[in-house]
């Protein structure tokens, strides 16, 4: 065993240590400029080649997503989702098509090129996260090919003279823009003798571990700041040896040297005294950065990506002496996910990468996940936020019997700050880890409310905010898990649910379509003529008060949809039509409730309700829950469900 152990780590060192010998090359420039005409795109500037990399991946309409909530939330709205981002950002594409947009018109040489791409957001909303992807993305990428020793891993074409530039551009196809650092100027002509076609070139991953291609400049002590962490600074050790002068003294170490090629992350941009911003400003503007000392300028390719939250960019957009700078930025907001159905994404992302084991009962990411979506929501006069988190969730909201038309576009219109304020994803996280290790055991929807309530107690928030997220979580929640706990139980309790919620509609149709046609319906089982089943009809519609004389425009409204969703060739089921599916689930309840109350309340059971109640329980643990969370969810709707 030891032996297959230790030859399959051999082998995984082997192939991976071949893998990149196959990618590493050296030559001469002579020999990059064949490499060149053969594919030009190896020369490709820094905001091409990131935009390549996130295309590279493929892309498709979210219209074309199998989810009828997607469909109905975006409609006829063109959205491209990008796969390099798809699997780890959830709910935020229209953020990120933005992001995109920003590198393609830049890969175009257009305005933005020259422009800082920036991030703003509150806190945990994934602006680190989104440079991270790119980051990585770029670690990724296939090697560039650079000036071998040069501090900024700089394009080998700056080597070509400026009066034989234009004669190279038609030969190879492409336009050399940039000029060589002084460090490589001197190496030109110091060990070269200005040969410049015999200078090495080598590949370069990136790395930003190592400092290649990618630079990070974290906020800086204002009392303390200092230029060289963007743009290096001279060696003192070396000025007994050369002159102020001589290039050799340089230590071309910055963030924007190291991020030549690549990219440069600011984080917390605008913590930065103004200095800094200048230069990170001129970087992008002129591509052109200060040498540290007396060298001149070193021309920089690098991509520029800042990110803070909103109170330092309201702060720093409210002094009007930085208006050049806010004219060079390009602003992408980054709000908190307000969709439901992917904030439980989000949280099943984290949890599968982090050494969390316990077990997770249903229900408990989806209950946290609408407290988080729900404190992100601002009110409208048009819904109640309950509602209002439905609809943005894609879903279809049944009152009376009937869909509830409300537009989501002006919904959103109306609320244009939505989603840059309220819980974030860390304070959920937080509170699972609580609710666990309150319980040791697992995690369910009770004790993660409770860890929440206890959280947004002791949190420090202006009281009216606090005494809206305790609504929240002692009302709106609360009412809302019993009505998906009843929906469980009764699922539980009722011997294949499916089918009989299937065959219910069926039976629902045959006596709706007659009645409307003013037919007879024939038994399914014995084939006899019947007139149609008006109490049955009744009591079906009146679980979602349908009573009296709407009750006849709600059968037409019923036989119409289904009979056009039949015609489109949709498969027709009880779940088809929302309010008529809304109707049978509670009838399906309401046949359940007595029988549920009695055995989950009872202290003891006879034989009949014992083997009903083990059924029950069994049907639970086939659902996804374990014992542990059986035992606490039944004692719960026992006390808050059925109460005498």
């Amino acid at each position: 065993m030891e032996e297959i152990s230790r030859s399959t780590f051999e082998k995984l060192i082997r192939d991976d240590r071949a893998k990149r010998e196959s990618k590493a090359w050296r030559g001469t420039l002579i020999d990059y400029l064949e490499k060149v005409k053969e594919n030009p795109t190896i020369t490709k500037l820094a905001h091409s080649r990131i935009y390549d990399m996130i295309v590279s991946h493929g892309m498709y309409d979210i219209t074309e997503s199998d989810d009828p909530r997607v469909k109905r939330l975006y409609k006829d709205e063109s959205l491209k989702v990008y796969n390099f981002f798809k699997d780890e950002f959830f709910g935020i594409e229209r953020t990120i098509a933005q992001i995109v947009r920003y590198f393609h018109a830049a890969s175009l040489k257009g305005e933005e090129s020259r422009q800082v791409l920036y991030l703003m957001g509150p806190v945990g909303s994934g602006k680190s996260s989104l440079v991270e992807k790119l980051q990585r993305g770029l670690e990724g990428t296939e090697p560039i090919y650079a000036i071998e020793g040069c501090p900024m891993f700089e394009e080998p074409l700056h080597l070509i003279p400026r009066h034989l530039r234009k004669e190279f551009e038609k030969m190879l196809g492409v336009h050399i823009e940039g000029d060589l650092c002084p460090v490589c100027r001197f190496r030109l002509k110091d060990e070269f003798g200005g040969r410049y076609e015999e200078v090495p070139v080598v590949t370069v991953e990136f790395s930003k571990r190592n400092r290649r291609g990618i630079g990070v400049v974290p906020p800086v002590d204002p009392n303390n700041q200092d230029t060289s962490v963007l743009i290096g600074s001279e060696d003192i050790s070396k000025l007994d040896l050369y002159s102020e002068g001589d290039p050799r003294v340089l230590e071309l170490n910055g963030a924007f040297n190291v991020g030549n090629r690549g990219m440069v992350e600011f984080i917390e941009v605008f913590k930065n005294e103004t200095e800094y911003l200048h230069a990170m400003i001129t970087a992008t503007q002129e591509k052109f950065i200060p040498a540290p000392g007396r060298h001149g300028t070193v021309y920089v390719d690098t991509v520029i990506v800042a990110h803070s939250n909103e109170a330092e960019w309201q702060k720093f957009k409210a002094d009007h002496t930085n208006e050049a700078i806010l004219d060079r930025i390009v602003v992408v907001k980054v709000p908190y996910n307000l969709r439901l159905s992917e904030e439980v994404k989000i949280y099943q992302k984290i949890l599968r990468n982090s050494d969390f084991r316990a077990h997770v009962a249903p229900h408990t990411l989806e209950m946290a996940s609408m407290f988080a979506v729900l404190s992100r929501l601002e009110p409208t006069p048009k819904c109640d936020l309950m509602t209002k988190l439905r609809l943005y969730n894609g879903e279809e909201v049944v009152e009376k019997g009937r869909t509830k038309k409300i537009n989501v576009q002006e919904l959103r219109e109306e609320a244009k700050r939505e989603g840059m304020g309220g819980i974030s994803t860390r304070f959920i996280m937080k509170a699972l880890d609580n609710a666990l290790s309150e319980s040791g055991r697992c995690i369910n929807p009770i004790n993660v409310r409770e860890a929440l309530i206890n959280m947004v107690k002791d949190q420090d928030i202006p009281d009216d905010t606090r005494k809206l997220y305790l609504e929240f979580l002692q009302d709106t929640l609360h009412k809302e898990y019993l009505e998906i706990l009843e929906k469980e139980i009764t699922k539980a309790f009722v011997y294949s649910y499916q089918e009989q919620a299937e065959s219910l509609f069926q039976n629902y149709l045959d006596h709706a379509e007659a009645y409307v046609n003013k037919t007879k319906v024939k038994d399914r089982n014995t084939r006899e003529e019947l007139q149609p089943d008006e109490g049955f009809l009744k009591s079906v519609e009146e679980q979602i008060a349908i009573i009296g004389s709407a009750a006849e425009g709600f059968r037409q409204e019923v036989i119409a949809y289904l009979w056009a969703a039949a015609r489109r060739g949709e498969k027709v089921s009880y779940q088809s039509y929302e309010p008529l599916k809304e109707a049978i689930e509670k009838k399906l309840m309401s046949s359940v409730r007595d029988i549920s109350r009695v055995i989950t309340k009872a202290r003891t059971r006879d034989e009949e309700q014992m083997s009903k109640y083990n059924a029950m329980v069994q049907n639970l643990l086939e659902r996804g829950y374990c014992e542990y969370c059986v035992d606490v969810v039944l004692k719960y709707a026992a006390n808050n469900l059925w109460k005498d």
